[in-house]
């Protein structure tokens, strides 16, 4: 279930920054970013490796939310990254780079859960560095919440982890997963409903007020 560029849709493949003041001559992070796309798909190794470092967090975060076992997770990332490699050319933006990787990690992890048993014990100890996206700091509603998110089915778990840890809206996971719009809201909502009555007695994991769809 590999996320090849060129079935990318156009609006993903031409995202971009907003543009830089032109009274502000700084450069900005994204502007390194381009140039470091643009030399790696040069040829210069130098610069893919470069964007290995700004990126590797995100894609391996992704992954062991997704995986739970930090050695699935760091495999995972580097085979998205050995794909990213072959597929330079086709990336229009740093933008759509990490529009990319996060499809690319999403559709590789869901493949290889569903190729695993259900639930496989997995101790809670192997996440506990990765934080959650909305953090309540009630360690005990944390550590539950994070135990109530991996126990989701494998799309599910995408889409929340889409919507909570990377702050895409929901017609962006759409795009991203490829799925219709009312499918990812669909799951939004049964995910949301699940965790709630998960963390019954607890405070809410997700406030409604903090995210409108």
């Amino acid at each position: 279930m590999e996320a090849d560029p060129m079935s990318l849709p156009a609006d993903a493949r031409n995202m971009s920054d907003s543009p830089a003041s032109a009274a502000d001559g700084a450069v900005k992070p994204g502007d390194l970013l381009e140039g470091m796309l643009a030399r790696a798909q040069r040829g210069e190794l130098a610069a893919f490796r470069e964007l290995i470092r700004a990126y590797q967090d995100t894609v391996y975060t992704l992954a062991l939310r997704m995986l739970r076992v930090p050695e699935d997770a760091e495999e995972l990332a580097q085979d998205v990254f050995v794909l990213a490699h072959r597929h330079l050319g086709k990336i229009g933006s740093q933008a759509h780079l990490l529009f990319w990787l996060r499809r690319t990690v999403c559709h590789r992890a869901i493949d290889r859960l569903r190729r695993r048993p259900l639930h496989p014990p997995v101790p809670l100890d192997s996440v506990d560095e990765v934080p959650l996206p909305d953090q309540s700091h009630d360690p005990l509603l944390e550590r539950h919440l994070r135990d109530l998110v991996l126990r989701l089915p494998p799309i599910a778990r995408a889409v929340v982890l889409l919507r909570y840890q990377e702050d895409l809206d929901p017609s962006e996971i759409a795009t991203t997963l490829g799925m219709p719009l009312n499918t990812v809201k669909s799951h939004l909502k049964r995910s949301l409903v699940s965790l709630r009555a998960g963390c019954d007695g607890l405070q809410p994991p997700i406030s409604a007020e903090n995210h409108h769809d």
